[in-house]
């Protein structure tokens, strides 16, 4: 069992290294919408991190893919490829309104810039992503028993 917990510790720094390239996409294109391509409420607090979160996704997404959880992808196909980014996406999905549910939450509380808001609320749904991930996304797969030998 020792080794089953080693592995899980290990997959997990290398999901929170890669969150870490994920958090500074996320932030980039957060911080350049909300400067420069909104203005309003709803384009700075709804939109730009809507926007910043499905970029910061594809991106962890494609470390998830092909670094961190390459030993439980079978096949390397673009079938492959585009049907665990849709499931990842749609966990993202759920990780997303967790994300904006803190990050309006810790705005409405303490008033602070939304970038502030967005890294607090990241760190929530960080830990949601990666139980999405190691479970459901790249699940394990159950061996198939040996085939049975009939005595004739």
């Amino acid at each position: 069992m020792t080794g089953k917990w080693f592995k899980l510790g290990k997959r997990f720094i290398e999901f929170s290294a890669s969150s870490l390239l994920g958090t500074i996409v996320d932030t980039f294109v957060l911080w350049v919408c909300s400067k420069w391509l909104f203005s309003t409420y709803v384009g700075e607090y709804i939109i730009s991190p809507v926007i910043s979160f499905e970029c910061a996704a594809v991106t962890n997404f494609v470390v998830a893919y092909f670094l961190i959880w390459k030993d439980r992808v079978s096949r390397r196909t673009a079938r492959s490829f585009f049907r665990h980014l849709g499931g990842y996406n749609l966990s993202c999905v759920g990780a997303f309104l967790v994300k904006m549910a803190f990050l309006l939450l810790i705005q409405k509380m303490f008033k602070w810039n939304v970038v502030w808001c967005n890294l607090l609320a990241l760190c929530v749904s960080g830990g949601l992503n990666f139980f999405m991930n190691e479970r459901v996304i790249f699940r394990k797969k159950k061996a198939l028993p040996p085939p049975r030998e009939e005595n004739s």
